[in-house]
């Protein structure tokens, strides 16, 4: 299974996604280490990045997912995947893929974002990240709100995963035991 953490930036994908790979002891992947040296720089600036910037990303993300999908092999990916075509170019030929959707009020993540000092994402960049923001159903997402800490965050995560997952015996590495 491939799981996608998205949200806005400040939700939290990375330290969340690390996580879950580390419980279900597969790979994580940072898609921000795929963009491209101009979206980093022109969003360094303070730009947002438009869909054709986004295109070349998406599709490097998709041939990563596609190549452990093909494998069989479970992944994690923090993603941001704002918009539903983006979650649909991701999910493209990936017959197991679960997008969980890190949800927070505004309030709450400006707050977080205006504590980081490294990343290139600025917190005056997030009103642009709610505007373009088409969040996914139920039907297409886990939701998780990010009240909770990381930990709490990913024990719910796993624990609807293994509901979710009907005549399997087990998550990958994980020996929690899906519904029957």
């Amino acid at each position: 299974m491939i799981i996608v953490v998205m949200g806005v930036s400040g939700t939290g994908k990375t330290a969340v996604g690390l996580e879950l790979a580390r419980r279900l002891d597969c790979p994580f992947y940072d898609g921000d280490n795929f963009h491209t040296p101009e979206n980093i720089a022109k969003m360094a600036q303070g730009l947002p990045l438009d869909d054709r910037d986004r295109e070349p990303w998406l599709v490097r993300l998709r041939e990563l997912i596609s190549n452990h999908s093909r494998k069989g092999e479970t992944a994690v990916l923090a993603c941001s995947a704002l918009k539903k075509s983006y979650r649909d170019l991701l999910r493209a030929g990936v017959d197991q893929m679960q997008f969980v959707h890190l949800q927070g009020d505004f309030d709450l993540i400006w707050h977080r974002m205006q504590r980081r000092e490294t990343h290139y994402m600025k917190a005056d960049m997030l009103e642009g990240q709610f505007d373009a923001l088409e969040p996914p159903g139920s039907d297409e997402a886990l939701i998780v709100d990010i009240a909770q800490d990381v930990a709490d965050i990913t024990s719910a995560i796993l624990d609807q995963l293994g509901q979710m997952r009907p005549g399997t015996d087990q998550l990958p590495s994980t020996g929690m035991r899906g519904k029957e």
